[in-house]
This record gives C-alpha cells, sequence and structure tokens, in this order.
C-alpha cells in the first residue's frame, strides 16, 4: 500500500504538470466546471494520507480496532479519488452542468457536471476493473509461492483474500460493462458502433467477434456475426435499430482499427477472468481447497496481469473511441493540445520518468514480496490478548 501510494503521489504530481503544460486550452475551458472533481480528490488524497501513516506506524501502538478503521479510511478515500476522477473523465464524454456563450462556458453547475452520465456508470466499472486487476496479480503472485512452498498458511491466506475480491468483481464487471454499453449506445452512438463493427445501421444487429478493420473498403474483414445478438443486448428487443458508423460524418470517425481491436482484447480477457473466478468457486464448493489444485494455481499465475492489461485497453478504447474530441461536441482534441513546438522533448522526458518510476515499483515489490514470512506467524497485539 505505501509502495503504490508513494508511486501515486509522485506520478500525480507529474500528470497535474502535464495538464497545464500540453493541455492550457483544455484546462482554461473545462477548469472551472470540472474543478469540484479534483478538489474532492485531493481532499481525499489528503484523508488517505493521514489515515495510512496511522496504518503503517500505529501498528501496535494504537488498538487493533484502530488500526482495522485506518485501514479502512484508506480503502474508501483511494475508491472515492478515483470515482472522483473517472467522473470527470466521463464528464468529457457526455458534458453537462453549462451552457455556451460566444464559444465560452457560463452558468456553470458543477454538480450536475459531476453527476453526468457517463460518469455515474463509468465510475463503478473502473472500480471493480481494479478491484479485478489488483485481485488477480496479488492472487497469482501467492499462487506461484504456494507452488514453490505448499501448505503455507501466510500464502494461503492471501490467496482466499485476493481471489475473494479479484473473483467477485470479475463476476460483477460483466454486469457493469453492459449497463456502461447501453450508456454508451443512448449518449454515444458513434463510439459504440465502433466497439462493436457496426457498420451500417440496421434492424436487428448482430453481435461481432473478431474483424480486421479495411480502410480502404470500410469493412471489417474476417468477422464472425450472430444475427439479432446485438439489438438484444442493447435494447432487449432483437429488432431493435443500431445506428452503424457510415450514419456518421467520416470527419468524426476515430482510429476504427485501434478503438475496436482495443475493444474486443478487453472484453475476451474479461470474460476469461470471469472463467476463473468460476472455476476458483467451483474448486471451493466440490473440494473446499484451492490450494491443492495446481492446474489452477500455475493458471493464476499465467493470469495475474490480464486484468492490468484489460485495463488499458478500455481506457484506449474509451479515451481514442471519443477522437477527434476531448470533450464531445464542443472541443476538439487538435484546439485543445498545446501549440508550442518541441513536445518530443518533453514526451521523452515524461517518458523516462514513468519508465523509472516502474523500474523502482518492480525493485521495491520483488524485495517486498521475497520478504515474505515462510511461515505465518500469530503475533499477540501489545494493547490486545489477542493475536493479529
Amino acid at each position: 500500500t505505501a509502495i503504490f501510494f508513494a508511486i501515486g503521489a509522485v506520478t500525480g504530481t507529474v500528470l497535474s504538470f502535464q495538464l497545464g503544460l500540453l493541455w492550457p486550452s483544455f484546462m482554461e475551458w473545462a477548469g472551472p466546471i470540472i474543478g469540484l472533481a479534483f478538489s474532492i480528490e485531493g481532499f481525499a488524497f489528503f484523508t488517505e494520507a493521514i489515515f495510512l501513516g496511522i496504518y503503517l506506524y500505529g501498528w501496535r501502538k494504537v488498538s487493533p480496532r484502530a488500526h482495522l478503521a485506518a485501514g479502512g479510511i484508506v480503502a474508501v478515500s483511494g475508491v472515492v479519488s478515483g470515482v472522483v476522477v473517472v467522473m470527470a473523465n466521463g464528464w468529457m464524454n457526455t458534458p453537462r452542468g453549462f451552457t455556451i456563450m460566444d464559444g465560452t462556458p457560463i452558468n456553470i453547475d458543477p454538480i450536475a457536471a459531476l453527476l453526468n452520465p457517463s460518469g455515474l456508470l463509468q465510475a463503478p466499472h473502473m472500480i471493480l476493473a481494479a478491484f479485478v486487476s489488483v485481485g488477480f496479480a496479488v492472487a497469482g503472485i501467492h499462487a506461484w509461492l504456494l507452488l514453490r512452498h505448499p501448505g503455507n498458511s501466510f500464502h494461503q491466506a492471501a490467496l482466499k483474500i485476493a481471489l475473494t475480491v479479484g473473483g467477485i468483481s470479475a463476476i460483477l464487471q460483466p454486469v457493469s460493462g453492459d449497463l456502461l454499453a447501453k450508456r454508451v449506445a443512448e449518449f454515444q452512438p458513434l463510439k459504440l458502433a465502433v466497439f462493436e463493427g457496426q457498420v451500417r445501421t440496421e434492424h436487428g444487429a448482430a453481435f461481432r467477434l473478431g474483424g480486421v478493420w479495411n480502410s480502404e473498403k470500410e469493412e471489417f474483414d474476417y468477422i464472425l456475426e450472430i444475427p439479432y445478438v446485438l439489438s438484444l443486448m442493447l435494447y432487449l428487443d432483437p429488432n431493435a435499430e443500431v445506428k452503424g458508423i457510415q450514419s456518421f460524418a467520416k470527419e468524426n470517425w476515430p482510429p476504427i482499427g485501434i478503438v475496436r481491436t482495443a475493444f474486443q482484447i478487453m472484453v475476451l480477457i474479461g470474460f476469461i477472468m470471469m472463467c476463473f473466478a468460476l472455476w476458483a468457486a467451483w474448486l471451493v464448493f466440490k473440494t473446499r481447497n484451492v490450494f491443492q489444485c495446481k492446474a489452477f494455481l500455475k493458471s493464476m499465475v499465467l493470469a495475474s496481469p490480464l486484468g492490468f492489461i484489460a485495463t488499458e485497453m478500455g481506457w484506449v478504447a474509451t479515451e481514442v473511441g471519443r477522437q477527434p474530441w476531448v470533450v464531445v461536441g464542443y472541443l476538439k482534441t487538435a484546439e485543445a493540445v498545446t501549440p508550442m513546438p518541441g513536445l518530443t522533448v518533453p514526451l521523452v522526458f515524461f517518458g523516462a520518468l514513468y519508465v523509472f518510476l516502474a523500474c523502482i515499483v518492480i525493485w521495491l515489490m520483488v524485495r517486498h514480496i521475497s520478504a515474505t514470512p515462510k511461515q505465518f506467524e500469530m503475533i499477540p497485539h501489545p494493547l490486545s490478548n489477542k493475536p493479529v
């Protein structure tokens, strides 16, 4: 927790500089509208920092209940930070809370902006994605350690917790994704058409798997269609109309191949992770023990990075899928980015910084994992007669 909090603080500071340096027009235009979200995020961040100090350094100095409460506040603060930032991003997809006069937003209502239609569903989708990603990563690490040290109660307990968090989230994630897809179909039909490979407007639209975008023919090659399923999924009506890519001005098309591929990878990985969660549940129900199934443990090791890959693909799909807009319908990306030349320099600098931070995280995590106890010891808490 401390490692990732520290790295998050550094990368968040860098990100604030990037917004000001690289996107000055966007910040000037949108800052007064979405500023509330970042204010709440800052408050949640400092709350998290305070109680993280108690959680880390108050061990054996405060009561077990106070220590647990501090950890709970850290978790809730982290979730709040993520929620408000994602809701600000949702505002970029479905902008609300202002009117336009001479190209400038006026009559600003930051609450309405924060509670925008996309953000209300993007936020739980992202929080579940975070729980799935971290849950599977932690489960994979402890599955690998259990293969090396069978019967270690420390790693068994850690695997149980990680599988519970990641598995439940993986099962709930398709439900969240379905609700979000319906919202995208309502407010961003072009993005939805690209996601689903829907080239032409039609009734009884098919659900499509795979496909390679052919820009010359403006068609998808090598695509598998399941008739009527997309209309049924989006509108609960197998004959409902679904708008296609060709129904929109070509100048507003995003990079179709990139968006479609990223979306397909995200969905495929999400399905695989849900299957892993169901496999774990079946093992618990059938044998009451997942630790004896080496095939499952080995598979969990291989699956440990899948959540992060799916999350990255999801962000590629939603951000590239919004192009050419940075605020849909109001501000284009080309208008929001800085006009200053020489952007190669900050690109290389910030890229190198993130690579350096990634190396630091990997090094610290390897040391942290290597230092885990060979056998979990129940140490009595000095302020309590109960073990902790």
